[in-house]
């Protein structure tokens, strides 16, 4: 399966813009080396696809980007967020089916 062209690599660099957006945004905190965010991944780009004009969706690298992850205090991976007009509001710690998470982002459109 190869990655969602709508999935957004998300890095410090361009990540408060991408939050500040009008659209939600999910994003993935995952690790190269994390078998459940290798798991994981096929459902982020499935909702990359299934929301591309509704929401944002996006991957970072918890340990290539460690200003985000510990402003947003990812101590384990997967975490994802959900943010809406910049702030947090709601979040996963773990492995999570695509239908949670899909639930999670459909209560912010």
């Amino acid at each position: 399966m190869s990655a969602s062209e709508n999935l957004l690599k998300i890095t410090d660099e361009n990540f408060e813009e991408l939050i500040r957006g009008s659209k939600p945004v999910l994003v993935d905190f995952y690790t190269d080396w994390c078998g459940p965010c290798k798991m994981l991944a096929p459902s982020i780009a499935e909702l990359a696809d299934e929301f591309k004009n509704k929401a944002v969706i996006g991957k970072i690298n918890a340990e290539e980007n460690p200003k985000t992850s510990d402003a947003y205090k990812v101590f384990s991976v997967p975490t994802v967020y959900v943010f809406k007009n910049g702030s947090a509001v709601e979040k996963s710690v773990g492995l999570a089916s695509k239908a949670k998470l899909k639930e999670l982002l459909e209560k912010h459109l």
